[in-house]
């Protein structure tokens, strides 16, 4: 087998092990690098729905299997309702890695490392046994030398290298698509791979972590349901975090006695309120809240964790967003279409009634629906996906923005069945509206208002006594940029003589033509001789004004052009 000169020999083994994944796509290139035998159709082409979702669901095993890297790389690629049916993203969405924990002797000695002491030393308790494993890390349960219960999280060793390891890899088979598939050359896998490169590899530094759940924290103070463990600032690096033990269980694993016992509307309700204050008024959003991170704790509230995958949403985005959420929830599929065009811009593929026509159809579609099948973050997505093949390309933030939602209509079903994500919403439109305005008027706002306001008041007596020093001189003048009335004249007066000129030799010509059946004994070149000289003058006439208009406009060319540089 011959690897493509792209493909490095030391990665083969990881090569075959990702062409795996290649039976969901439908690759020649593939095959003729040799990497994988016979590659079945490409995905999203089965024709029941339940034969995609069970494809996706294996495509998400698969991604599970793979690693750490491939794990994350699910996740982004569920982002990407461009590049994959909805069934995928769906599935994608919600992985999560379970893998087996690694020996309590290097958490000793990682954690020993990291904080520059021994753990006994560290710690009064450290629980051998983890609360949970995961490809990248594992956690533990401990107590400070105050008592504190904490949680430890110990990165997995060597998964830093083994994620470099993959990432070039990776890049080695994006450029090689790039560069010879038309998909690579429309979908630009190097420069996506990059960005999934940056993401993750701020993501393996635990010290931004810990700053995540000390900014989302703040933001959320008010929701009293809400709780994000407070990072131990001295008990953290990049390697190891330390934070507030959270006690209780998964929402997904409640039992049904649990939930008669809590009050399931109001967590959902608050939860979801969280979030979409996190998205149309913060900076600052869990762009990961999959089940598994979302625990019930023992006094009855919702507890964050896992905050290392964050997103970021410009503020005039989060306007737009909030107008088109408020349009679904209302059903107003034409008006979703129009701020979808705001948000996003139009491709060159841009077909205005096509685009019109299916975002109103995919809300109004959603409109019957009954509560218990209303998922807001789908319609987000499908809204995604049919801008995309309508050509309007929407900003990323609108699939980042779909893909939580869609895990958080997962947990807040959950809690409370009938769950109505639109009428929550409707009810928070207006305290969103509320802190939106609140925070145009911050401090930081306000300063730079006041600083603004403090030059125009100091340099305004000064204008002013310009200006009215000008009018008592008589020397105001208004400049107003506008067409030339002369040179507009000075071209129709052109225009009108060339047509004129036109009329007359054509006139000159008829005349000539009649002429030339009148017998006279004055002959010119044995034709009528009145005949022939108005021939002869239409003709000189002609060339002359040929002439005229060929000059003129070389020399307007040569005005209008610019001089060198």
């Amino acid at each position: 087998m011959v690897l493509p000169a792209a493909l490095a020999p030391h990665h083969l083994k990881r090569y075959r092990e990702i062409g795996r994944l290649l039976r969901y796509f439908r690759s020649d290139l593939w095959k003729d690098a040799g990497l994988e035998g016979e590659l079945p159709a490409a995905i999203g082409e089965a024709g029941e729905p339940e034969s995609a979702t069970a494809e996706a669901e294996r495509l998400a095993a698969d991604l599970e299997a793979l690693g750490p890297t491939f794990i994350k790389l699910g996740q982004l690629l569920s982002s990407r309702t461009d590049l994959l049916p909805l069934p995928y993203v769906k599935a994608l969405a919600r992985l999560q890695d379970r893998i087996a924990p690694f020996p309590f002797v290097e958490v000793e000695r990682i954690v020993s490392t990291e904080l520059g002491v021994r753990l006994s030393k560290a710690f009064a308790e450290f629980e051998e046994t983890p609360l949970a494993a995961a490809s990248l890390a594992q956690v533990h349960r401990a107590a400070l030398r105050d008592g504190r219960p904490v949680a430890v999280k110990v990165q997995r060793p060597g998964v830093g290298e083994q994620i470099l390891e993959d990432l070039e890899a990776l890049g080695a088979l994006a450029d090689l698509f790039d560069r010879h598939t038309d998909m690579g050359a429309r979908y630009e896998f190097g420069r996506l791979l990059e960005e999934f490169r940056a993401s993750l590899i701020a993501e393996l530094d635990y010290r931004r972590e810990a700053q995540n759940l000390v900014d989302i924290g703040k933001n959320l103070v008010r929701f009293e349901r809400l709780v994000v463990p407070a990072p131990v600032a001295d008990y953290t690096t990049s390697r190891v975090l330390t934070m507030d033990l959270i006690r209780g269980r998964k929402v997904t694993a409640l039992s049904p006695l649990t939930k008669l016992e809590i009050d399931g509307a109001a967590l959902a309700r608050e939860l979801f309120s969280a979030y979409l204050q996190q998205f149309l008024v913060d900076d600052l959003f869990h762009a990961d809240p999959h089940p598994g991170n979302v625990f019930l704790t023992d006094d009855h509230r919702l507890a964050l964790l896992d905050l290392g995958m964050v997103g970021r949403i410009p503020p005039r985005l989060q306007e737009g967003l909030l107008k088109l959420l408020l349009a679904v929830a209302e059903g107003q599929g034409e008006r979703v279409a129009e701020l979808g065009l705001q948000i996003g811009h139009a491709t060159p593929g841009y077909d205005e009634g096509t685009f019109t026509h299916r975002i109103s159809t995919l809300v109004m579609r959603y409109q019957g629906a009954t509560v218990e099948q209303i998922e807001v973050g789908q319609i987000v997505l499908e809204i995604s996906r049919a801008a995309s093949e309508a050509g309007v390309q929407l900003p990323q933030e609108m699939a980042l923005l779909g893909k939580a939602l869609l895990n958080l209509d997962q947990v807040a079903r959950t809690l409370d069945p009938t769950f109505d994500p639109n009428a929550t919403v409707r009810q928070q439109s207006t305290e969103l509206l509320r802190q939106r305005m609140w925070k145009s008027v911050s401090p930081g706002h306000v300063l730079a208002a006041a600083m603004e306001a403090k030059e125009l008041v100091e340099q305004l007596p000064n204008r002013i006594n310009r200006i009215l020093g000008r009018i008592a001189d008589n020397d105001l003048r208004l400049q107003v940029d506008s067409i030339d009335e002369g040179k507009l004249m000075e071209g129709f007066q052109k225009v009108a003589n060339r047509i004129a000129s036109g009329v007359i030799l054509a006139a000159l010509i008829i005349g000539a033509a009649m002429l030339m059946r009148i017998e006279t004994s004055f002959r010119i070149f044995g034709y009528p001789g009145l005949a022939m000289l108005l021939f002869l003058a239409a003709a000189g006439g002609g060339c002359a004004l040929l002439v005229d208009i060929l000059w003129t406009d070389e020399r307007s060319r040569r005005k209008s052009a610019p001089g060198p540089r």
